[in-house]
């Protein structure tokens, strides 16, 4: 007698090729991807064809999807547990594109906040960038993703994608599994060097991968009140605690919490203090993130195989997808 087939998750994220990454990407999204590997079947890809909405330069696209490549084989993503690809590797993906945007209505489209925010801050207003949203759907239900791990700005999204599924299915059958965005609730919010959330659009920055120099600068720029040496210092309030919790246990931050209402240390001890944990926390990632970098044909051949077993399972949707329409004439 067979034994019943165990059905997997498959969980499915997108990661932009934006160059230098940040602790903020790495405790809001990075590290919990990365642990995911162990919940499902991550399907992991870079982002290529969504970054041209943003970047117009060859040198730094291509510059961009490498080093991303180079930072998550680092940080721990593992190409015999995940499917690691890059996105324009798949070109099936654009053929669903087309055949959903026949099922994606304007009104849909146009009530899309991403949309609305880019092109208010000044992203020019392109056919790319509108249906943006039309892509990342051809992308979830291309791999009958059950998953789609996303920050709370993205949820609209995936809910875009279930409408967009639920036309084409609707029309020709029940062709596409419809999928579920997970936020995680307890993802905490990394505050940046000034205190609002980290992000590479405010400046306020603190690298993973920098030069010791660089981050160091970076983690003595944290803004602190100017409570005088001789004081007593408010922990909680304190953006250099903040980012401490990151990094310390919990015997380590009762320490802190001495150090701040003992007279007679200043911010700049805590900012070291700080400094010396994330060098200590990245030390053995820098290292294999180096090894990577000297070595980008390995990291081509991981990319390439990921773009293989992706390739293979886009290929059988899209027979059944092409099929369903009536294109396999």
């Amino acid at each position: 007698m067979k034994k019943s087939r165990i059905h997997t998750l498959r969980i499915l994220s997108g990661i932009q090729p934006s160059g230098t990454i940040h602790i903020g990407n790495y405790f809001g999204m990075i590290k919990k991807m990365v642990e995911s590997q162990d919940d499902g079947e991550l399907f992991a890809f870079i982002a290529s064809y969504h970054a041209m909405t943003s970047v117009k330069d060859k040198a730094i696209l291509e510059k961009n999807i490498f080093e991303v490549a180079v930072n998550f084989l680092a940080l721990g993503m593992d190409p015999e547990k995940s499917t690691f690809w890059v996105q324009h590797d798949v070109k099936e993906v654009l053929e669903l594109y087309w055949i959903l945007s026949n099922h994606t209505s304007m009104g849909l489209l146009e009530r899309a906040h991403s949309y609305k925010d880019k092109t208010a801050r000044g992203i020019g207003a392109n056919h790319g960038l509108f249906s943006y949203p039309v892509l990342m759907a051809a992308d979830i239900l291309i791999y009958d993703s059950n998953i789609v791990p996303v920050g709370k700005d993205q949820i609209q999204h995936v809910e875009m994608t279930r409408d967009i599924a639920n036309s084409f299915n609707n029309t020709y059958g029940e062709i596409f599994t419809l999928p579920v965005s997970k936020v995680d609730e307890n993802v905490q919010s990394v505050p940046g060097t000034d205190g609002a959330k980290m992000s590479k659009s405010y400046g306020n920055t603190i690298d993973m991968f920098g030069s010791k120099k660089g981050i160091k600068k970076q983690v003595m720029s944290v803004v602190t009140d100017s409570t005088a040496l001789e004081d007593a210092k408010d922990y909680i309030s304190c953006n250099v605690y903040k980012l401490c919790q990151l990094f310390m246990d919990e015997e380590e931050l009762k320490t802190m919490q001495n150090r701040y209402a003992t007279p007679g240390e200043g911010y700049g001890h805590f900012k070291l203090a700080l400094l010396d944990k994330i060098n200590d926390h990245f030390a053995p990632y820098a290292e294999k993130r180096d090894y990577y970098m000297n070595n980008p044909k390995m990291v081509k051949e991981i990319l390439e195989n990921g773009a293989s077993k992706a390739r293979k399972i886009a290929a059988a949707k899209m027979e059944i997808v092409r099929d369903a329409v009536g294109l396999n004439y």
